[in-house]
């Protein structure tokens, strides 16, 4: 049975919430380790990872929890592209996946040493619209890591080329680069740098580098989203919204977890707002609709 908790919407005097009216912030799965890396497929069906059991799972779109791949890397962050394919941050080896999302078997593209040395580990990844994928390497210390896998400098944001045969550095002017994601346009890119406590955001050039950085706002994230009216979700102290300026405009508490990691948007309509907190999964309804 699909637990409820009573939302208190924390939203600036004036400023029209992004969640709709009456909503109530509803736990749909529990008892996992902790979870990370919601992504909705076509369907609005969302896969996250349980990332310390090594699984990643799906969530249907009538309600149903399954495993999707186990064991699957110790994969993090997740992402479709507009083929339909899954992206994964597999960072047990240091590596990006790119999953059939059907059938679950994966295909090894980014490996820890194409760039001549090996990656901190992959952690949040997006798909730009021309076929490229960027995603952050920060180093976070696994138990599963032999020794002597320590911290590679810088720790940064990396391009794989749309045909998946260059990987090359695009952005290094960050502590400690987490949350990334794009407007659907492919213009814009914004990055958390969770180590600075800051988002920014990035003009991405016609040849796939990053320009004209620029603060967004003064909160670092662990994951993020973005929705129709450009919006920008970020995550930690529960989910906070921001409006395309950079002005705050709600809080959405997540009153049971100390820590929330990530969000997306998904269900049919896609206008489901599905949050990964700790040990459960999490979703309210919301009046924007998420930018495919």
């Amino acid at each position: 049975m699909i637990n409820a908790f009573a939302l208190t919407a924390i939203a600036l005097c004036g400023v029209p919430i992004v969640t709709e009216p009456g909503a109530e912030l509803r736990k749909l799965a529990g008892g996992f380790a902790f979870t990370e890396g919601p992504a909705a497929d076509r369907s609005g069906a969302v896969y996250f990872t349980d990332q310390p059991n090594n699984r990643i799972l799906r969530w249907t779109v009538d309600g149903r929890l399954e495993t999707f791949l186990e064991p699957a890397g110790r994969s993090n962050g997740l992402f479709f592209d507009r083929k339909g394919r899954l992206w994964a941050c597999a960072d047990e080896k240091n590596e990006l996946w790119v999953i059939a999302p059907r059938s679950g078997t994966h295909r090894v593209v980014v490996t820890a040493n194409d760039l001549g040395g090996r990656l901190n580990g992959p952690n949040d990844v997006w798909a730009a619209p021309d076929g490229a994928v960027y995603f952050t390497d920060p180093y976070y210390r696994r138990e599963y890591w032999p020794d002597g896998r320590e911290l590679q400098e810088p720790q940064a944001v990396y391009r794989l080329s749309p045909d998946g045969r260059h990987v090359t550095r695009v952005a290094s002017d960050l502590q400690k680069p987490n949350g990334i994601v794009g407007t659907r346009d492919g213009k814009t890119l914004y990055v958390a740098d969770i180590g600075a406590g800051k988002t920014y955001a990035y003009t991405i050039a016609k040849q796939g580098s990053l320009t004209n950085r620029r603060l967004f706002c003064s909160m670092g994230s662990d994951g993020m989203t973005i929705d129709e009216e450009g919006h920008l979700y970020l995550t930690g102290p529960g989910v906070v919204v921001f409006d395309r300026t950079g002005r705050e405009v709600q809080r959405i508490p997540v009153p049971d977890e100390r820590w929330t990691s990530n969000v997306c948007f998904g269900g049919k309509d896609r206008r489901t707002l599905f949050i990964t907190a700790g040990s459960g999964l999490y979703a309210i309804r919301m009046t924007m609709t998420g930018s495919f």
